[in-house]
């Protein structure tokens, strides 16, 4: 259970508990290795959109989590989003607000290009900022925020490697 101060998400018990609920191989494409290069890549870029780095952090533990195959899997962000609901009694002190926009950002990551709302796509630019993994180019015209395009643009986040750096598991 979640032993963090009210108001703060203990993310390392968080994603310890949900890990261990997931049937995915660490190193499956939508495996927590994934979601980790998702949470690293939304660390990035919130600060520098306005995005609420506490939604885009759940976002990246959520969106994947119930995924029930590696190929198309229709429905598995509004079950991933569901199970984030699941959760929230006891691991998301979040406000309504914040749910709201967790919950939309996950839902829709796969069938919506492109949000206005900073943290829905800090969210989904995340997400695609890591598309390399299967083999496809991240593309500017699919980023929702300036900085996501800028990153695209360039191809890797090795201009940004320090500020990668400064980031902890808190």
């Amino acid at each position: 259970m979640n032993s963090a101060p009210p108001g703060k998400v203990n993310f390392p018990a968080l994603w310890q508990h949900v890990t261990s609920a997931v049937a995915h191989r660490p190193w499956s494409l939508h495996g927590p290795d994934h979601w980790r290069r998702v949470e690293r890549n939304g660390r990035l870029l919130a600060p520098r959109c306005g995005a609420d780095v506490t939604v885009v952090r759940l976002f990246a533990l959520f969106h994947d989590a119930r995924r029930e195959n590696e190929g198309h899997d229709r429905g598995h962000g509004r079950r991933g989003g569901d199970y984030a609901r699941e959760l929230r009694a006891g691991w998301l002190p979040i406000t309504d607000d914040q749910f709201e926009l967790l919950h939309f950002a996950c839902v829709w990551h796969t069938d919506a290009h492109q949000h206005d709302d900073p943290t829905i796509g800090a969210c989904w630019d995340a997400d695609r900022l890591d598309l390399g993994r299967v083999g496809v180019i991240p593309s500017p015209e699919y980023m929702s925020t300036a900085f996501g395009r800028e990153i695209a643009e360039h191809g890797t986040l090795f201009p940004w490697e320090k500020e990668l750096l400064t980031f902890t598991e808190e």
